[in-house]
Order: structure tokens, then C-alpha cells, then sequence
């Protein structure tokens, strides 16, 4: 009787947490029926608080009051919290599962030292398999309860994040390259609230995450981090535990949170396999249907006047099963996505040719990459690599500004101030007879199709300008001249087609001397930046 009773409890349980469970019947022997199948064991379940921490201190003590309302994954479902704060998933995997909170709105959770939010337990009773990077040591018998402190925090309708494309660094050298570079000119001179660093925080040696943890903490900002194909460990025989290393420091490879009005989804689209004819491991851009099927279950919770923000590492456009993410967002009106990866700065707006099928095209961000192109190229009056992309832009980071469920994004070039958001080109000197073929060429860095550039020469009129598919010219004589002069520095990447170049020529009819080229860009977001350069007519 107790036996039957605690197993219905069980299911129902389950059931209500969104569980595979087996339909059982209960009723009266008879001698005609077959004997009935073996009841299947329990599911082990993982349970605990979420609650207010009100004296800081990460421990439920009594008087903390529990939260109700509030959701808890295992990577696979979710749980929401009763009256009192407690919660119960299954255990997906015995020796290898995480469990953790989805932030809500007005609330923090917990960060270490190093600002990197805690917001979720490991239970790998066993530890992580040996590999050359350590990953998670073992944590011992699951805890009879696995508590997650919340603290309230004011956060505003509006409010902006940061956002790092490929910091990847190779060695603590180059750690250095972007605390000078990056952090140490944002210290104390940024209003955002968090900050998120799109993947291959490192460039394949795991042991340089500890002193760049180190450099981003000065920031004092939470920092979330996503999953990139340098951040894994290329010993493991499989993807499930490529990324040991990567929990050991960040927690789980998916997860989702909220602030203010913004729902977040952070996404791991890495998906790593053994080649079986090399041996040799290697990966592509997926997001598999295990993750997928929890990106349903997460969104189902989120209204859909919420803007909804996804991040991952590889674009989307290079993603193999994107077409089953578009399903699940398609219908929403309000969603982005961002990506870095590729190591250049450039706006995808995918429609029905890349098989959305959304009312409006939906925008794709590839992140503008803090080491640009990976710390390459001579180096500056200070010693770090001008790392130029191969687009023509400088490295940088973005700066996100959200507003309910709209949202505008800032480029921003390393160490140069805000208005630094494009480059003009153009010759020094011009023959006065030939001004009316001389090209004027401008790199407008975080410029996109929808990008307005405008051109006037002095006093005269705005002209418009018109983009142009090729290669920066800058960047094209930079790259030309280091190959000729075999440069002992790392030499730049070849040049891509700039996708945000715009070019004019001049207007015929100028006067001799010298002469300003305006530049005004103004882009999706209506946003307007100036830029001008001098030009001498002979």
C-alpha cells in the first residue's frame, strides 16, 4: 500500500514537471489477465529552495523567506517554485547533471569574487573524466537540498550591456593586450549592468581563463560567458564532455535569465565529434535537439510581448539546424540574436531565402571581436597590435541599450571615443581636373544595409553614398605591405569583402586648396554620427 502510493506520488510529480513518465492503471486481479509488466524504478529527484537572501550570506537561514514563482532547469525541464519557495526535478544523469535558477527580473543572484554570477549547483558525484585542462572535481552525494539565494535589485525598464565578441586570448601576454586595451579604459566610465563575452574566451589553452576571469573582474560587472569552439577541451571523446573545463569556470553550457523587461537564452551551438578516420577531434555549428527542446519549454514561460535575446558563438547562418530554432521564434515579434565568431562586424537580417518564415526578417548580430583579428598585425605606441578586422574595423565591443522590448547597439573601437565609428578615405592630394573621378571611400564600422551614408565637400550639398561589396582599401594596403615586408609580427588575415563599405566620388566643379569631406551616417536605430578628413585640390 505505501510501496503503490509513494510511486503515484512520484509520477505525478514528474508529470507535472513535464517528465516522461509511463501511464499506470490500478484495478482488481483477474485469473484472465496477463501478468502486468514490472513497475519501472522511481526517478530520483533533485529538490530545494529558492530564497531571499536577506543577509548576504548564500545560506538559507531561518526567517529567509522562500520565492514562489520561480523557475529552475535542469537542462532538460523546468520547475517552478511553490508558495514556499521549493522546487523538485528529476536527475537526468546520476554522475553528470546541473540544476539552476533562471534569474527573474528585480532580483540578482550570487557572485564570486570574480563577478561571475552563481547561479547554478553541478552534481558530478564522481568529478569530470581526466583531461589536459581540469575540469569539475568531484562534488560528492547530492545534497538533500539544493538551495539558491536571490537578493533584490533595482533594475529599470531601460538599462544597456556589454558585449565582447572573441577576447581569445593565446597566453597571459595577451590577457595584458585587452586589459590595457579594453578593460582598463571602461573602468568606472560604463553604465552597464552586465556584461557577456560571446565565446572563445580563450584560444584553445584553458589555463589562460583563471587570469582573464582575473581582468574582466575589474570591470565589476556580473559577467556571463558563452560556450566557444576555443573554449573546449579537444581531448574529450565526446561533445557531452567537451566542455568540462568550461562548467568547471562558468557553470552550465545553456541557461537562461532575466533582467528588467529582457528575456536572455544563452545557447551552445558548438557541437564537437571525433573525425573517425583522422581520430582527431573538430566541430560544427549545431545546437542538437536536446537543447532545442529546452529552448521550447524556457520560451513557453516568456510572454510574447517580451524581447527575447539569444546568444551564441557561431552565427546563425552557419548553424546547421537553425531552421529548428526559427521555428520556436519566428512567430514572436520581438527577438534578436548575437554571435562573434567569424571576426568580423556584420548585420544579417534573415528572411525566407535562409527559411524564416517570419512576418519580418529577424536580425542577426555578429559581434564586432574584442582581439579583432586574434591580436594580430604591428604593433601600437603602446605595444598591443593595432588587430585590425579583416572588414576594415577596428577590435573593439558593443554596447546594447534596451527599453522594454526595443533595443539599439553602439559600436565601440578600443581605446577611441564614441564618436569613432567610421574611417574616411580618400587621396591626400587630387588634381583639380580629376576630382569628379577620385572615390571617396568610408568605412562606417557598425554600419548595415539599412545604414543611411551621406557625403558634402565643403559647403556644398549632401550627396548620397552607395554601398560597396569589395575590400576596405586601408585595410587591403596594410595587409599588401606587411606581405611585402614580411613582417616579424603576426601577419593580418586576408581581407573579406567589407559588408558596411560605402563609397562617392567627388562633386565636379571644387576650387582649388584645401577642402573638408563631412561624412553623416545614420543608422537603423537613428542614430547620427559625423565624421570629417581633408582633402587638397591642385
Amino acid at each position: 500500500m505505501m510501496r503503490n502510493r509513494w510511486i503515484i506520488l512520484g509520477a505525478t510529480a514528474a508529470l507535472a514537471l513535464g517528465s516522461a513518465w509511463a501511464g499506470l492503471s490500478y484495478g482488481p486481479r483477474s485469473e484472465a489477465r496477463k501478468p502486468e509488466a514490472p513497475l519501472a524504478p522511481a526517478v530520483k529527484l533533485a529538490t530545494g529552495f529558492v530564497f531571499h537572501d536577506a543577509n548576504k550570506n548564500g545560506k538559507r537561514e531561518p526567517g529567509e523567506r522562500g520565492l514562489g514563482g520561480v523557475r529552475v532547469s535542469n537542462r532538460r525541464d523546468f520547475a517552478t517554485t511553490n508558495a514556499q519557495g521549493r522546487w523538485q526535478l528529476p536527475i537526468p544523469d546520476e554522475n553528470d547533471s546541473i540544476f539552476f535558477v533562471v534569474k527573474p527580473g528585480g532580483w540578482r543572484t550570487e557572485v564570486d569574487p570574480k563577478q561571475l554570477p552563481r547561479f547554478y549547483y553541478i552534481h558530478k558525484p564522481k568529478g569530470s573524466p581526466k583531461s589536459r585542462y581540469p575540469g569539475v572535481a568531484p562534488t560528492g552525494p547530492l545534497p538533500a537540498s539544493i538551495d539558491f539565494p536571490l537578493q533584490p535589485q533595482q533594475e529599470s525598464r531601460s538599462f544597456r550591456a556589454l558585449f565582447f565578441g572573441d577576447t581569445q586570448p593565446r597566453n597571459v601576454r595577451e590577457v595584458d593586450y585587452i586589459r590595457h586595451d579594453i578593460v582598463e579604459p571602461l573602468i568606472g566610465k560604463t553604465d552597464a549592468k552586465f556584461g557577456v563575452t560571446l565565446g572563445d574566451i580563450v584560444f584553445d589553452d584553458l589555463s589562460v581563463f583563471e587570469p582573464l576571469i582575473d581582468t574582466i573582474a575589474l570591470l565589476g560587472l556580473p559577467w556571463y560567458n558563452v560556450l566557444g569552439n576555443h573554449d573546449i577541451n579537444y581531448d574529450s571523446p565526446d561533445d557531452a564532455h567537451s566542455d568540462e573545463t568550461f562548467e568547471r569556470y562558468f557553470g552550465p553550457n545553456y541557461y537562461s535569465f532575466d533582467h528588467g523587461p529582457v528575456h536572455f537564452v544563452v545557447l551552445d551551438n558548438v557541437h564537437y565529434a571525433i573525425n573517425p578516420e583522422t581520430k582527431r577531434g573538430g566541430y560544427t555549428g549545431a545546437f542538437g535537439k536536446e537543447q532545442l527542446e529546452w529552448v521550447k519549454k524556457d520560451l513557453a514561460f516568456v510572454p510574447e510581448s517580451k524581447l527575447i535575446v539569444l546568444m551564441m558563438h557561431i552565427p546563425l547562418t552557419g548553424t546547421r539546424d537553425r531552421e529548428d530554432l526559427y521555428r520556436l521564434i519566428e512567430k514572436r515579434p520581438y527577438s534578436l540574436s548575437v554571435s562573434a565568431h567569424t571576426h568580423y562586424q556584420e548585420h544579417h537580417f534573415i528572411g525566407a531565402k535562409d527559411g524564416w518564415k517570419g512576418r519580418e526578417p529577424h536580425h542577426h548580430v555578429v559581434n564586432v571581436t574584442t582581439c579583432g583579428s586574434w591580436w594580430q598585425g604591428s604593433p601600437d605606441e603602446y605595444g598591443i597590435p593595432h588587430a585590425t578586422m579583416r572588414d576594415g574595423a577596428p577590435n573593439g565591443y558593443a554596447i546594447f541599450s534596451f527599453d522594454g522590448n526595443q533595443y539599439s547597439i553602439e559600436f565601440r573601437a578600443a581605446r577611441r571615443p564614441p564618436t569613432y565609428q567610421m574611417r574616411i578615405m580618400a587621396p591626400e592630394v587630387v588634381a583639380q581636373g580629376e576630382a569628379a573621378q577620385t572615390v571617396v571611400s568610408v568605412n562606417v564600422f557598425g554600419g548595415t544595409e539599412k545604414s543611411k551614408v551621406e557625403m558634402k565637400v565643403g559647403d556644398g550639398k549632401w550627396l548620397p553614398m552607395t554601398r560597396a561589396l569589395r575590400p576596405d582599401p586601408d585595410y587591403q594596403q596594410m595587409y599588401d605591405r606587411d606581405k611585402e615586408l614580411k613582417t616579424p609580427y603576426r601577419a593580418l588575415p586576408a581581407p573579406i569583402d567589407s559588408p558596411h563599405l560605402w563609397e562617392a566620388k567627388l562633386p565636379a566643379g571644387l576650387p582649388k586648396g584645401m577642402l573638408p569631406i563631412h561624412v553623416r551616417t545614420t543608422d537603423m536605430f537613428g542614430q547620427v554620427y559625423l565624421a570629417t578628413r581633408g582633402i587638397t585640390l591642385r
